[in-house]
């Protein structure tokens, strides 16, 4: 495992090996400073034997201490169980460096001409030691903890992304069965009042408005050039429908038509004013399409039907939740008993929530 870069550095967070050379020269020079005699008389071998028995302790320490890091790291993986892994590591560095101090004195008192003494005193000396390896040790532990951090919060906001992807899947899918029962109540409608070929092309346009949904059926943000195709698809078919009695302004600056929107929630208001009101010579309805602070407004006269056709009572709905997910800015709904307003955000890629910012548009 020393050799092996990647276990390296999936063990440890970085690749140590010259953080290990320069600590444990550090920890040597220490290690000399606090052993060496303080006495002036000292000769320059005796400093340079001290400091080669040190760099041969510190190594050592070193070796034994990095091993049982990386076997308790393999052992308690977890967050869960930092505080009992890092308990035990900063014991076993304790009960290291005073063993490898002993048995390297017991081995070192072998040697003729070299005097090396375990006493309570050296024992003592041992503590700044301890410390300053437990500090040294401490600074793995510091990577170790902010790279684990940072996978952990990477993959918690992989998890994010899934959730609301699926989200909005499920609210995108619901959408288009909304649409589709509606059409066929129009087309039930055309049938009952029109002649047969004026049901043929309207089956033929809403074939082609089909082909588009099926285009776009990914994609959660359009840009608002795209979705107005749409919208004045869908009116040109009611409009074989209701004729001169379905009236659609639109006031849209071509400054606008790069803003992103929600697929079909255009053609969601705009199915809903028609749904919900009456539509006929005595009472024509005129539907607003307009922008207006980067938001898109639809707006109509309230002109309630005495009987309501069947409604799955999703459209609304369905655009808010889809909103929500996608951005901080929210659609906002007007109803004064007069008139009936929808103002959809008008989203620039930027503003996007940033959690969720890499979401496929």
């Amino acid at each position: 495992m020393i050799y092996n870069k990647e276990k390296r550095i999936k063990y440890l967070g970085f690749d140590d090996i010259w953080f290990s050379v320069v600590g444990i020269f550090i920890l040597s020079i220490v290690t000399s400073y606090l052993f060496s005699s303080t006495t002036s008389d000292i000769s320059l071998l005796e400093v340079a034997l001290s400091w080669v028995i040190a760099l041969m302790f510190s190594a050592i320490d070193w070796v034994i201490n990095r091993g049982m890091m990386i076997y308790l790291r393999r052992k308690y993986p977890e967050f869960t169980d930092d505080a009992k892994r890092i308990v035990l590591f900063f014991l076993t560095i304790t009960f290291t460096v005073v063993f490898v101090d002993y048995i390297g004195g017991k081995l070192l008192s072998l040697i003729p001409g070299i005097n090396y003494n375990v006493n309570v005193s050296r024992l003592k000396m041992l503590l700044p030691i301890i410390l300053i390896t437990i500090m040294t040790m401490a600074i793995y532990e510091a990577i170790y903890y902010n790279i684990r951090l940072q996978k952990s919060i990477r993959q918690e906001e992989r998890s994010k992304q899934a959730i609301v992807q699926a989200q909005l899947d499920v609210l995108r899918n619901q959408a288009q069965p909304h649409f589709f029962f509606n059409t066929l109540n129009t087309l039930r409608d055309i049938i009952d009042q029109n002649p047969r070929e004026d049901a043929k092309k309207f089956v033929d346009k809403l074939s082609d408005m089909y082909r588009f949904i099926l285009e776009t059926g990914n994609e959660n943000l359009l840009p608002l050039r795209d979705e107005l195709k749409f919208a004045r698809a869908y009116i040109h078919i009611q409009s074989e429908r209701f004729g001169t009695n379905l009236m659609v302004n639109w006031h849209i600056p071509e400054t606008s038509l790069d803003y992103r929107v929600v697929p079909m929630s255009l053609q969601l208001l705009l199915e809903n004013a028609i749904k919900h009101n009456i539509i006929s010579k005595a009472k024509p309805l005129a539907i607003a399409v307009v922008v207006n602070d980067d938001k898109l407004i639809v707006e109509n006269k309230i002109q309630p039907k005495s009987t309501q056709i069947p409604s799955t009572k999703l459209g609304l709905a369905n655009i808010q939740k889809r909103y929500a997910l996608i951005s901080d800015t929210s659609i906002e709904i007007h109803n004064d008993g007069n008139r009936f307003r929808v103002s959809l955000p008008l989203i620039k890629v930027s503003e996007l929530k940033t959690s969720h910012e890499n979401i496929d548009y």
